[in-house]
């Protein structure tokens, strides 16, 4: 990954690009989210950790990470017997593209402002330059 905004500009980036540009999620991450996509039915971390050759606790702690960024959602299933096991699935693409703008939306903001506070704080140092200069 490109370490500056102007390297990253210049790249040829894809969409899934997106999962590491804005969220720090690492290529076992993205496995474990297209493990998910592909599947018909929410999968268990046996699954997942199965689906892309890790050991289950690999696997969870990759799971832990996409459901932090809400990627996915995690559904309790309970036993007739008694006890309970997890599944997780995909969120809604479009709730994830929503999240992806609002937060670049609140990126940009900042940004915005910090360029301001830079202007605000070095416009002045260029006006003692000059009086030296004159």
């Amino acid at each position: 990954m490109a370490s500056s905004m102007a390297e990253q500009l210049q790249q040829d980036m894809q969409c899934e690009g997106l999962l590491e540009c804005i969220h720090g999620l690492k290529q076992l991450d993205k496995d474990c989210f297209r493990a998910m996509v592909e599947s018909e039915e929410p999968l268990t971390i046996d699954e997942v950790a199965e689906r892309v050759d890790r050991e289950r606790s690999t696997a969870y702690r990759s799971i832990q990470r996409l459901l932090q960024s809400g990627f996915i959602q995690k559904e309790q299933v309970n036993y007739d017997q008694g006890g309970y096991y997890h599944v997780y699935y995909p969120t809604d693409p479009s709730q994830i593209a929503d999240d992806m703008q609002r937060m670049l939306n609140d990126w940009y903001a900042k940004m915005g402002q910090l360029i301001q506070e830079f202007e605000d704080k070095y416009e002045h140092v260029d006006d003692g330059a000059q009086a030296i200069e004159g």
